[in-house]
Order: structure tokens, then C-alpha cells, then sequence
């Protein structure tokens, strides 16, 4: 476990306009770079989506048009994104979908990008099998292990608690 400590990790979350990594946009992106002791790095930007995010997805993360309007556009957050993701491992809650997101928005950017063939390690998935919780959606797991959160369902508070999360996870583990 004392290589673990010593690792360094990205935790990744985008909020969307829907669930279709090919064809919705990402409207915000939060992106840490840790260790189990700290946090080393972070990027969190809101983004143009370019088209009308829809009410049902408003209800989630409460992210208006108001909000994204005049943000940089998912070409211009890209690079910085994919400049610190590297080739660490990738931490996220349903990670997958995250991935595919920003591979699929660089390549009609493109901008190259190898984010899918990084390691990536999904809490989902660890919570299903080391959790112990009554439900694995990443804010009851965050209530299951006394993670502190501001409640927003936003990119950079979820991604907080999925860091936590995946300590107590992993120390399971």
C-alpha cells in the first residue's frame, strides 16, 4: 500500500447536456491532480456547449445558459485539460463516460489526444464491489464515508468527494 501512497492520480468529472458521449457537450470540466496526501494541481472551467442545454439536464447540475454563455469554447479548454491528465491514472464515478467525452471533443476539435488508453480506475465500479454503501451513486457514497461536500451536483465539488471516496475505497481494497 506504500506505493500507492506515492502515486500520483487524476480525477476527472464533466458536467453535460445529456448522456451521449458522442454527441453531447461538455458545459463544465473539473480536473485534479493528487496523491493520497495532497492535492497537487486543478483545472475547473465552465464551457460554451455551442447549442441549448436541456431543462432536464439544467435540473441536475443546475448549469444555465446564462452561465455558459461568453465561456471558452471545448477547443480552447482541451489542451489544458489533456496537459494535465499526462498519462496518469485516471480516477472517476462511471470514468468511462468521462473519457469518451473528452476523446470525442478533441477529436472534432482536432486535437490529438490518447486519454483512452490511460489506466483508469472507476469508484462505481469499486464501490460496487468494496462498498458497503446502500447505494453507489457517488453523493450517498460521499455520505457513507463522512466525505464533507457543498451538496452541488457541479464538476469540481464531485470531484472532491470521488477523490475521498476513492481513498476509502482503495484502503479497502
Amino acid at each position: 500500500m506504500g506505493e500507492l501512497y506515492h502515486q500520483k492520480f487524476i480525477c476527472i468529472d464533466c458536467e453535460t447536456t445529456g448522456l451521449d458521449s458522442e454527441n453531447d457537450a461538455v458545459i463544465e470540466v473539473g480536473v485534479v491532480l493528487f496523491t493520497f496526501d495532497e492535492i497537487l494541481q486543478e483545472f475547473e472551467s465552465l464551457i460554451d456547449p455551442e447549442i441549448e442545454i436541456p431543462a432536464s439536464s439544467i435540473e441536475i447540475h443546475h448549469i444555465t445558459q446564462e452561465m455558459v454563455k461568453g465561456k471558452p469554447k471545448i477547443s480552447e479548454v482541451i489542451p489544458a485539460v489533456l496537459n494535465l491528465i499526462k498519462d496518469y491514472v485516471i480516477i472517476g464515478h462511471g470514468v468511462k463516460f468521462d473519457i469518451d467525452l473528452i476523446a470525442n471533443a478533441a477529436k472534432r476539435a482536432q486535437i490529438p489526444c490518447n486519454i483512452q488508453k490511460n489506466i483508469s480506475i472507476d469508484t462505481l465500479r469499486l464501490a460496487r464491489l468494496y462498498g458497503d454503501s446502500p447505494s453507489n451513486s457517488l453523493a450517498t457514497l460521499g455520505l457513507h464515508f463522512n466525505v464533507e461536500s457543498d451538496g452541488a451536483h457541479r464538476a469540481m465539488s464531485d470531484v472532491k468527494v470521488n477523490i475521498e471516496v476513492f481513498k476509502h475505497l482503495a484502503r479497502r481494497y
